[in-house]
């Protein structure tokens, strides 16, 4: 968290600077002696120019000087909510401690990952995206309000962290739910959010997809078996929420299904915190790896002037703090030392990359999830 706050720091000092330099240049980052590269903040100017007359780099410097006190939108999937409400406090607290005179508001927005997406595409203001699949934030590149080299802008092409799809039973498993295969059989009742509205629900379908085509890969790949699986799997859902969260309250206090299709962390903060004492969670023996990428809404945060600080926030995701933070809320940080030290709540199971198994994620939407695509195939109406 530090780092990024005293990569911030060098960056204020060179914008300061920018007032004696009479045809400067606005750069567009800063090397702060090994840390954290900074975007630096433009104000009120295309983000493609390069130069600036005297005039216009008077007014960027004094904008930036003056504007101590920011507010950040991020807008983000349903079930980071939890991992955002302790980290933000987090980093205000030490962007505070750097900059006394500064204060840094952070507001959350939170829902159906592509439905989140999609409001930002229609206007809603964040600075920051922080959302977990890749063709959500594909789409706000195409509308021209992410920058195409997001992936750049910050390590391990921009995921923070990654987590996987599990199952949450009823105390006592009395269903005796143990993989994949027994969501198949007529006897259980299954709670997923919808893949029309939730990145985590296309996930959750992919993932047992994915399980069935590598349960029916010998002695040749066999298709049509996995098809029917999940057919019989879609035909036990009993509700697809918009959301993971909602799906969860379905489970939870709606007292529907037998068992929950989720994100590692989801079912870790219901079994420990949320429904504590109610369920318990089963994990697969074979699942999908979740990418969470993260980027500014530079189309947003250049007009509005908070591009470095929405940079800065993002950038500190990296930082110690942050990464001992995710794998507390079991996620899995992308410091592999900090993540080995968690291995006793985060089980080392066999998973698979998406865009390995089902190509691109252009062509996972196109063959799973567009309208009338094979989720649409092969679901039925949800149970009464």
């Amino acid at each position: 968290m530090q780092s990024a706050i005293k990569a911030l720091n060098v960056l204020r000092h060179a914008n300061k600077s920018l007032k004696s330099n009479q045809s400067s240049i606005l750069p567009r980052t800063l090397m702060a002696s090994g840390a954290l590269t900074m975007a630096v903040l433009v104000t009120g100017c295309n983000p493609t120019q390069a130069t600036q007359d005297d005039k216009a780099a008077s007014e960027t410097s004094s904008t930036v000087d003056k504007n101590q006190d920011i507010s950040l939108l991020n807008v983000s999937y349903d079930v980071s909510r939890d991992f955002y409400k302790e980290y933000n406090p987090l980093f205000s607290s030490a962007y505070k401690a750097q900059f006394p005179d500064s204060t840094v508001d952070i507001k959350q927005s939170h829902g159906g990952a592509s439905k989140q997406a999609l409001s930002v595409a229609n206007g809603l203001q964040a600075d920051v995206v922080t959302l977990n699949q890749e063709s959500d934030m594909n789409m706000l590149v195409e509308k021209g309000l992410v920058k195409t080299d997001w992936r750049e802008a910050f390590p391990d092409n921009a995921v923070p962290y990654t987590t996987t799809m599990i199952l949450l039973v009823r105390k006592g498993n009395p269903k005796q739910i143990k993989d994949w295969q027994d969501l198949a059989r007529s006897d259980v009742e299954v709670v997923m959010p919808n893949p029309k509205t939730s990145g985590t629900a296309r996930y959750a379908f992919l993932g047992a997809y994915g399980a069935a085509l590598h349960q029916f890969k010998e002695p040749v790949n066999q298709p049509q078996k996995t098809d029917d699986f999940m057919k019989k799997v879609l035909g036990n859902v009993v509700t697809y929420d918009n959301g993971a969260r909602a799906a969860t309250t379905s489970f939870t206090q709606r007292g529907l299904g037998d068992v929950l299709i989720t994100t590692e962390n989801e079912a870790h903060l219901v079994a420990t915190q949320h429904a504590k004492g109610q369920v318990e969670v089963i994990y697969p023996s074979y699942s999908i790896t979740i990418h969470n990428p993260v980027a500014v809404v530079s189309a947003v945060t250049d007009k509005k002037g908070s591009t470095e600080a929405a940079t800065t926030y993002l950038k500190a995701l990296w930082d110690k703090p942050a990464q001992e933070l995710m794998a507390k809320m079991y996620l899995r940080p992308s410091d592999k030392k900090i993540l080995a030290a968690h291995a006793g709540t985060l089980q080392n199971i066999q998973t698979f990359e998406p865009v390995e198994v089902f190509g691109d994620w252009d062509s996972i939407m196109d063959k799973f999830f567009v309208d009338g695509a094979l989720f649409d195939k092969l679901a039925v109406q949800p149970k009464k």
